[in-house]
């Protein structure tokens, strides 16, 4: 049996998926970034932690805000490109979260909040940006494990 937080998370991720095309990855866990194909992205979902939930004690019930990670990672040449690209891919999940909050009803809630950006030097290339985006997943549970 598939417990409650991993039937999420695989549902989300299946969502991010129709981001997927030539020039964009999805990727789930990758042991490292695949290499960003030139002009596209990479989106990457990490599972997070659950932390400390809240209990209800009848019935017997574990409320989890699920904290996933998002990682987008953009690659064009020019600065103003990468700022709009980067955007356009945000704007994208954002929208992905908001027209389906409750993850097809295994989910009560999901928000995203607020990105953080990052830029990183390349030797010899223009730097790549990159966001994190933390993905709120609010679920509950009677067992903790499943």
């Amino acid at each position: 049996m598939t417990s409650v937080r991993e039937q999420i998370l695989a549902a989300f991720f299946e969502r991010l998926r129709t981001l997927e095309s030539d020039n964009v990855k999805v990727l789930r866990n990758p042991d490292k970034v695949q290499k960003v194909p030139e002009g596209g992205a990479v989106i990457v979902l990490r599972d997070g932690a659950s932390g400390d939930p809240d209990v209800l004690l009848s019935p017997l019930t574990y409320i989890y805000e699920h904290q996933a990670q998002l990682e987008i990672i953009t690659n064009t040449a020019f600065a103003e490109q990468q700022e709009t690209s980067l955007d356009e891919w945000l704007a994208g999940i954002g929208g992905l979260i908001e027209a389906d909050r409750t993850i097809g009803g295994l989910a009560e809630w999901a928000e995203a909040q607020a990105p953080e950006f990052l830029q990183e030097a390349i030797e010899g290339a223009p730097a790549m940006r990159a966001a994190t985006v933390t993905v709120l997943l609010r679920f509950h549970t009677a067992n903790p494990l499943t």
